[in-house]
């Protein structure tokens, strides 16, 4: 086992203000305590949250801030009293680090939903020191040891990186509303979200429907697992299919129309939004009149988080990926900004050492 007392010399990348490209970074990783986990980081997916954050979107950000929150590496040190991780072992860390571990929803493996607030993996406040907390974008990370997730084997890791955050937000409403075989489900929108989404309801048995503005995309769909496309300008369409869905999982991360979709749900079936997390237009409420459920879900718990992983492993389910340098992060950002990626893109963490050596 082993075991360091001191900080420890970090290298990543941060953006510095809401206008600054993200540029190399060197900063301290605090020094060990007893239940934590040093991890050298290997793959970080880029989640659209990380380009909100970096350019102050939602008005919260802290700079300097090193974003990355769909983490996966290799087990390098441990504290003193850590036993359920061992050195060289594969794991995970997603979007939070921490939590009370105390209140109702903790103590209930809601710890997303922390009454105190969960501690963000970048970008948060420690609970012990208040330092701001760092994310993935880095070569190593210090985490506390029941926010570190098991890889199991079935998983690459540059794949089940972006699982850490849209695997799970897709996940978890499927699983709440107990999504299974002979259910139907509706992904609205097919980026990051919408592909994984789509994915996990074919492999936990439902048919499967994507409502989407592009007819270009109804070839992706099938190969994605979806049984069925729906155009969701095509009004007659839309309105052949009322009272057809289980569950609609929104993902679409823009301002729309809620209301465009709630009569495709049979009565008490929900909408869960996923995707979008700002001001919506104004909602005719006579669309909810048929008890139909409009609702919205986070990321899930640890313990839902790795029954995501081991079910991905056991099902083949993996995001598509398209892995980038370090030193393209900018140029990712610009392309996520405009969709033009296919579907999540994943960090390979080994060329910031090449970076640094070249």
């Amino acid at each position: 086992m082993s075991i360091q007392t001191n900080e420890h010399a970090a290298v990543g990348y941060a953006a510095r203000s809401a206008e600054a490209p993200l540029a190399r970074f060197e900063f301290a990783r605090r020094a060990l305590r007893p239940d934590d986990v040093m991890i050298d980081i290997t793959h970080c997916g880029i989640c659209h949250s990380d380009l909100h954050a970096a350019r102050n979107d939602w008005g919260r950000t802290q700079y300097p801030i090193v974003p990355g929150h769909e983490i996966v590496g290799v087990v390098s040190a441990l504290g003193s009293e850590v036993q359920g991780h061992r050195i060289g072992d594969q794991v995970a860390v997603g979007c939070m680090v921490d939590s009370c571990g105390d209140c109702g929803h903790c103590s209930t493996d809601l710890e997303q939903y922390c009454l105190e607030g969960m501690v963000g993996t970048y970008n948060g406040k420690d609970r012990h020191d208040g330092s701001t907390t760092f994310g993935g974008y880095s070569d190593k990370i210090v985490v506390r040891d029941e926010f570190v997730l098991r890889v199991p084997e079935g998983l690459g890791p540059a794949e089940a990186a972006p699982l850490l955050c849209a695997g799970i937000t897709s996940y978890s409403p499927l699983r709440t509303w107990k999504v299974g075989p002979g259910d139907r489900v509706a992904v609205a929108g097919l980026g990051g979200l919408g592909h994984v989404g789509v994915k996990l309801a074919a492999a936990m048995g439902a048919e499967v429907t994507v409502l989407t503005r592009s007819p270009g995309k109804a070839e992706d769909c099938k190969r994605l697992g979806a049984h069925e496309v729906i155009i969701s300008s095509d009004r007659d369409a839309m309105r052949a299919a009322a009272n057809r869905f289980d569950l609609i999982l929104d993902t679409i991360p823009v301002r729309h129309q809620v209301s465009h979709y709630l009569p495709l749900l049979k009565v008490d079936r929900p909408l869960v939004i996923v995707g979008m997390i700002e001001m919506m237009p104004e909602l005719h409420t006579g669309h909810l009149l048929g008890r139909r459920i409009l609702t919205g879900s986070g990321i899930g718990g640890l313990r839902e988080t790795q029954e995501m992983l081991d079910f991905c492993a056991e099902k083949g389910v993996a995001p598509d990926i398209e892995i980038i340098q370090m030193h393209e992060v900018n140029e990712a950002y610009d392309r996520l900004e405009n969709a033009d990626v296919r579907y999540r893109f994943v960090i390979d963490l080994a060329s910031l050492k090449r970076e640094a050596s070249g």
